[in-house]
């Protein structure tokens, strides 16, 4: 018998300094039975540092044509795609082609930078991908501050990231390894 999604409610409260953003987000995000904690904190993690109005969560790991995190326009149009984890050069095309706006998060050390050694030339081309790496130290670190019920706080300034659940707090420094155009 196949075993269901778990169910987190999430209290987010975004402080962007840096794009002058500031939101609290209730989320319910599924978790699939094979998704770590670590996965699901970036999923959080990378929703907040795109925070907007419209920002929703995706099916996530069980869907492969859709991002984890996506926002559509008015007119139904993809703006905003963001991916976790490790694509293939083709899954990349095919977002950068579909989306205004494509952000991958990989991570998982160096595995991730093997990973970005291989495609970086193919991605070059890309003037709406960004690519931004978490170290596996800060990816486990936030996996210890998953729990069914979050009241997350993360606050951005000069490219930092610090995420305070309670009285825990981890300080994150995302890689820019591509920037979009």
């Amino acid at each position: 018998m196949a075993q269901n999604a778990t169910i987190y409610k999430v209290e987010l409260s975004v402080s962007d300094m840096d794009r002058h953003y500031y939101e609290t987000h209730k989320l319910t995000v599924a978790k699939h039975p094979s998704e770590t904690d670590e996965r699901l904190m970036l999923r959080i993690i990378a929703f907040a540092l795109n925070a907007h109005e419209s920002l929703e969560m995706g099916k996530g790991i069980s869907t492969e044509d859709e991002p984890d995190i996506w926002q559509k326009s008015l007119s139904g149009e993809l703006d905003v795609w963001v991916a976790l984890g490790l694509p293939s050069e083709k899954v990349l095309r095919q977002s950068c082609s579909k989306a205004g706006r494509v952000m991958i998060y990989p991570y998982g050390g160096r595995v991730a930078e093997m990973w970005w050694d291989k495609i970086k030339a193919g991605a070059a081309r890309f003037d709406n991908l960004q690519v931004t790496c978490f170290s596996e130290s800060d990816t486990k670190n936030l996996a210890k501050l998953a729990s069914r019920a979050m009241k997350l706080q993360i606050n951005v300034q000069d490219g930092d990231v610090m995420v305070s659940v309670g009285d825990a707090i981890v300080y994150v420094t995302p890689l820019k390894w591509k920037t979009a155009a």
